[in-house]
C-alpha cells in the first residue's frame, strides 16, 4: 500500500541490516512517524503497547524480536528469555504464539553461533509471507464482491460495512479485510465502505479511514451503533471483518463490537463474511466463545481518548466522570452460526469444523 504515494509496509529491516523500523500506530491520524526497535524487549514494548497491533503483524513483529534476541544471546536460555517475553505481551491473537513457535521450531535445533542469520532469514520470509497469503484473500473477496456488483444496477455502489482495522496497518501489507476492498477499488469497482470508529481505541477512524483515504476508496466514519440502523435501510450490502483468532469450529474472536454487528446483520439477512490468513486459525481450540482468552485491557482507554483541539493541538482529553469504575473487554467472539463464510488465502470456507479441516487437512492434523 502507499502513504502520499510511496510504496510502504508496516515493518522493514532498517539500512544498517539489523534494526527493524515500524510505523508508530498509536499517533494516528494527526501524524505519521516511525520507530526503530533495537532488541526484543523494544518489540514486545511495541506489541503491549499497540505501537503495532492486528493479529499477522503482532506475529511478524515477534518474528523480528526473536531475530533480535538473537544478536543479543543465542544460547538456549537467550531462546527461551525472548520467546516467554514475547508470548506474555497479548493473549488473545493467535498468531503471536503461531510465529513464535515457528521460529522455536526453526531455531532450537541450531547451534548458537547459526541461530540469528537464520532468525533474520526466517522473519523475512514470514513478512513476505503474510503480503502474499493477504493478496490471496484479497482475490478471492474480490470474487464476492464482484458477485455481489452483479446484484446492483450498473454504477450502483457496494455498501461494505467494517469494524475495527483489518488493513494494511494490522498486516504487512494489503490487510485482511480490506484487501478484497482494495482489489475491487483498484479493478474499478465501486466500493463504498462504512467505517466504524471502534471505541474505545477507535481504530476506525484512526486506521481504517485514514489508510482508505490514502489509497482514495470511497468512505464514511460512522459510529460504531449506526451499523444497524443503516442495515434495516437496506445501505449495508456486505459486512467485512478480520479476526485475531478463529477456532476449529469456525467461531470468530474480533475487536469488542464484532458480535453485535453479526447479529445485526443475520437479522437483516445481510452475508457477514470474515477474512483471515490460516495463521488465525487455533486448530487446538473447538469452542471459541468457552476457550478464547479476551484480553482485559486498561481502562484508561475508555475514559481517555486522543484528540486534536480547534487550535490544532493533539492531546489525550478525559471522557468520563472522575471516580467511575472503568471496564474493558478487548474483544468478543462470534459464533459460527452468524458467520456466512470465512475467505482465507486457499479459498472461501463455511465457518464449521468439516470445512476448515478440508481447506487445512495438515493444520488441523487431518492428512488424509
Amino acid at each position: 500500500m502507499k502513504v502520499n504515494g510511496t510504496p510502504m509496509r508496516t515493518i522493514w529491516l532498517n539500512d544498517d541490516g539489523w534494526s527493524v523500523d515500524i510505523i508508530d500506530q498509536t499517533i494516528f491520524p494527526f501524524s505519521f512517524e516511525t520507530l526503530t526497535l533495537r532488541n526484543v524487549s523494544d518489540c514486545a514494548r511495541a506489541i503491549a503497547q499497540m505501537y503495532v497491533r492486528g493479529a499477522p503483524l503482532i506475529g511478524a513483529t515477534a518474528g523480528y524480536g526473536m531475530a533480535l534476541a538473537m544478536r543479543e544471546d543465542a544460547t538456549d536460555a537467550g531462546l527461551s528469555h525472548a520467546y516467554d517475553t514475547l508470548l506474555s505481551t497479548r493473549p488473545t491473537a493467535i498468531n503471536l504464539k503461531w510465529a513464535l513457535d515457528r521460529f522455536n521450531t526453526v531455531l532450537a535445533p541450531l547451534a548458537p553461533d547459526g541461530r540469528m542469520r537464520r532468525a533474520y532469514r526466517e522473519a523475512t520470509l514470514l513478512c513476505d509471507e503474510d503480503v502474499a497469503v493477504n493478496s490471496a484473500i484479497g482475490n478471492h473477496g474480490l470474487a464476492l464482491i464482484e458477485s455481489i456488483a452483479k446484484t446492483k444496477a450498473p454504477g450502483e455502489a457496494i455498501n461494505i460495512l467494517t469494524h475495527c482495522n483489518a488493513g494494511w496497518l494490522a498486516t504487512v501489507d494489503w490487510g485482511t479485510a480490506t484487501a478484497p476492498i482494495y482489489k475491487a477499488h483498484d479493478k474499478g469497482v465501486n466500493v463504498h465502505v462504512w467505517v466504524d470508529e471502534t471505541r474505545p481505541r477507535n481504530q476506525g477512524n484512526s486506521l481504517t479511514a485514514w489508510e482508505l483515504g490514502q489509497h482514495g476508496v470511497p468512505h464514511h466514519v460512522i459510529v460504531d451503533n449506526a451499523g444497524g440502523h443503516l442495515m434495516q435501510h437496506g445501505r449495508v450490502d456486505l459486512v467485512l471483518t478480520g479476526t485475531d483468532r478463529t477456532s476449529a469450529n469456525g467461531d470468530v474472536c474480533n475487536k469488542i463490537g464484532t458480535y453485535l454487528k453479526a447479529l445485526a446483520a443475520r437479522d437483516n439477512d445481510i452475508p457477514f463474511y470474515v477474512a483471515l490468513p490460516s495463521s488465525t486459525i487455533d486448530f487446538s481450540l473447538h469452542d471459541g466463545i468457552a476457550n478464547i482468552p479476551i484480553e482485559e485491557r486498561c481502562g484508561t482507554e475508555v475514559s481517555h481518548v486522543l484528540g486534536r483541539t480547534e487550535d490544532g493541538i493533539v492531546q489525550r482529553m478525559q471522557l468520563t466522570p472522575d471516580g467511575s469504575p472503568l471496564a474493558n473487554p478487548a474483544f468478543d467472539v462470534t459464533p459460527a452460526r452468524l458467520v456466512t463464510g470465512l475467505i482465507t488465502e486457499r479459498g472461501i470456507a463455511k465457518a464449521s469444523t468439516n470445512a476448515l479441516a478440508a481447506l487445512f487437512p495438515m493444520r488441523a492434523g487431518n492428512t488424509a
